[in-house]
C-alpha cells in the first residue's frame, strides 16, 4: 500500500537522500547535479520541507511500507509569488525510486501535487518541463491531464551535449479551460 503525505523538516535526511540519487540515476532528467545539490547544508533541505498551511514550496513523498518510513518517491510544487504569475505553480522534483516504478506511485505524487494547487484559491495553472526524449515522463504527465506547448532548445547541457526541454501545463483552476477567467 502506497501512502502520499506532505513532507515534514524531520524527513529532510530521507528527502536529500532521494533526491541525490535521482540525480545519479538518471542525471539528464534533473537541471540540478548531485555535485550541487550534495554541497547544500542539511538546513538548506529542511527549509524546502518548512512552511505554514500555505507555503510557496510543498513537497510530497510517497511510502510503500507499514511503518511509513521508506520514501519511494517525491514530487514538488513551487507556487509563483510575484504579482503577475501568482496564478501559477511549477511541478519539480518529480523521483520514483527505479525499483518502485510502474506501480502508479508517479501518478499518486502528481495527483497529490495537482490536488494541492487546486485547492490554493487563485492557482489557474500548474506548468513543468521534461527532459526532451523522457517519454515515460512525458506519458505520465499527459495521463494526468498536461499538455504540451513547447520544447526549449539546448536547455541543460548534458554528458552527451545539449537537451531540451519540453514545457507542459495543465489548467487547475476556473472551468479548467484554460481560458482566461
Amino acid at each position: 500500500m502506497i501512502a502520499v503525505r506532505r513532507l515534514v523538516p524531520s524527513d529532510a535526511p530521507a528527502y536529500r537522500a532521494r533526491m541525490l540519487a535521482a540525480y545519479a540515476e538518471t542525471p539528464d532528467a534533473f537541471t540540478a547535479t548531485v555535485e550541487e545539490r550534495a554541497a547544500l547544508p542539511a538546513a538548506w533541505w529542511a527549509q524546502r520541507l518548512a512552511g505554514g498551511p500555505d507555503p510557496a514550496v510543498l513537497v510530497v513523498g510517497a511510502f510503500d511500507d507499514p511503518s511509513g518510513e521508506r520514501l519511494v518517491g517525491v514530487a514538488g510544487l513551487r507556487r509563483e509569488t510575484r504579482p503577475r504569475t501568482a496564478h501559477k505553480s511549477v511541478l519539480f522534483g518529480m523521483a520514483v525510486r527505479p525499483e518502485a516504478r510502474g506501480r502508479g506511485i508517479g501518478r499518486a505524487l502528481v495527483e497529490a501535487v495537482v490536488a494541492h494547487a487546486r485547492a490554493r484559491p487563485g492557482t489557474e495553472v500548474v506548468t513543468l518541463t521534461v527532459t526532451e526524449g523522457n517519454a515515460p515522463a512525458e506519458r505520465l504527465y499527459a495521463a494526468c491531464g498536461f499538455r504540451a506547448f513547447g520544447t526549449e532548445p539546448l536547455a541543460i547541457r548534458t554528458d552527451d551535449g545539449f537537451a531540451g526541454k519540453v514545457h507542459m501545463w495543465l489548467a487547475v483552476g476556473g472551468d479548467g479551460s484554460g481560458a482566461a477567467p
